[in-house]
């Protein structure tokens, strides 16, 4: 009885063993699989990576040319500043009495940038727009007025020519900066397609890690079944042998006990077989 429970046990534990096999091979095949994906999507990001090198390099080459551009309309409109300040001088000598023109093209400029860029009513930018036009005619009106004066006409035409050019760079800054915006924009993105990517690398890297750990434990319990199955065999070889022995001894046992029998049977005068004879050698009583 005991024999068939141990049997029906090695059985067991050899199937338990075979499954765990089947499933730490295949938890080892799917680590090696998301281990492989993890290595194409960390590959891809060092690509991406480098992609952007290039486009930040244009970005901030743009960036640096508004830069310069922009620092060349600065200097052109403190040269401008200066300039009306000769106006206004020489206004002051010609011209008795109004403000200097100076602080009106100042003005006109503030009531411009407040009009780009405030939220307004429509009363209140309609109200701004009325006065930057009230203020385009005062400075016209003056200027013309001051025209005549020979100083005074260099000084406006010169102050016009930078104008001219403060708009020409104007129009450069823009094209400029517009074509950062948009390689600003690529580089973002890039950058948010880096990121998914190198979150399913991370993705792949924690199943890998799991697929592992679990195909470690199944190699482990198939470890402990194959002892266990060693041990089995041992006390199911050792318990046979056992029976084994137990038989022979049992079998000797009745040969020794048959034997004596004849041997008495002998003794009393009666008569015994050839196969008794036989019997009495087996046992040694002959």
């Amino acid at each position: 009885m005991m024999l068939e429970k141990l049997e029906e046990r090695k059985e067991q534990l050899e199937k338990e063993l075979q499954e765990f096999i089947r499933k730490r091979d295949e938890l080892n095949a799917a680590a090696r699989e998301y281990a492989n994906k993890r290595d194409e999507l960390n590959k891809k990001v060092r690509e991406m990576l480098a992609a952007t090198k290039d486009v930040k390099k244009k970005r901030d080459e743009l960036n640096a040319k508004v830069k310069e551009i922009r620092a060349k309309r600065n200097e052109i409109f403190k040269e401008v500043d200066a300039l009306y300040k000769e106006v206004d001088k020489l206004r002051r000598s010609i011209d008795k009495g109004g403000r200097p023109l100076g602080e009106i093209e100042k003005e006109i400029r503030r009531l411009e940038f407040k009009q780009q860029t405030a939220v307004l009513t429509i009363e209140k930018e309609r109200a701004l727009v009325e006065r930057i036009a009230k203020l385009r005619k005062e400075l016209e009106e003056r200027k013309a007025q001051l025209e005549r004066h020979e100083e005074f006409k260099r000084l406006i035409s010169r102050i016009r020519e930078l104008k001219d050019q403060a708009r020409e760079l104007l129009n450069e800054l823009k094209a400029y900066a517009e074509e950062a915006d948009k390689y600003h924009e690529q580089l973002t993105q890039m950058f948010s397609e880096i990121d998914e990517t190198r979150k399913l690398a991370d993705e792949m890297h924690e199943k890998f890690i799991e697929s592992k750990k679990e195909a470690d434990r199944c190699h482990n319990e198939a470890i402990r079944r194959r002892k266990d199955i060693k041990d089995l065999e041992k006390v199911i070889k050792a318990l046979k042998s056992k029976q084994v022995k137990s038989k022979e001894q049992r079998e000797k046992e009745e040969l020794i006990r048959k034997a004596k029998e004849i041997y008495e049977m002998f003794k009393r005068g009666e008569k015994i077989e050839t196969e008794d004879l036989l019997i009495l050698q087996r046992a040694g009583l002959i």
